[in-house]
């Protein structure tokens, strides 16, 4: 996750960066990923902890705007990629997983629709709420 995207770019700054994840059953599926190596939140200093925390809350607040679901899972793992990052995930009743985590038994085929122009309309409501994205030196 250090050199590259981890998926489509939706927004990024000099701090961190926000991806749509390449993710069939879970369009919607965002990534905000540290751009600085780090394990554990715990790793950074206080106010980059409240700034990351921050952006995750705002993917939140977008991701809400955009697709209305039923439920947002959020979750910072890291056991297989030991990088910062947390997951953004909306959640539906009709989701293949649902209301198990989405790492869980499959209970149905169909993901939930996604809405024409997802990435596009993501994109606008991050930067409307996080300004606009700044390319990364």
């Amino acid at each position: 996750m250090c050199d590259e995207s981890g998926g489509q770019l939706l927004w990024q700054d000099d701090f961190c960066r926000i991806i749509l994840a390449d993710e069939p059953d879970y369009p919607g599926f965002l990534r905000v990923i540290l751009n600085a190596h780090v394990k554990e939140m715990s790793d950074l200093p206080p106010a980059e902890q409240q700034r990351l925390l921050q952006a995750v809350l705002t993917t939140e607040s977008a991701l809400r705007e955009v697709m209305a679901p039923d439920k947002v899972n959020l979750a910072s793992l890291g056991n297989v990629v030991p990088h910062l990052h947390w997951h953004v995930i909306p959640r539906y009743a009709d989701d293949p997983h649902f209301p198990d985590p989405v790492w869980g038994g499959r209970k149905r085929d169909t993901p939930h629709a996604a809405p024409a122009g997802l990435d596009a309309q993501l994109t606008a409501a991050l930067s409307r709420r996080l300004g606009r994205a700044r390319e990364t030196e």
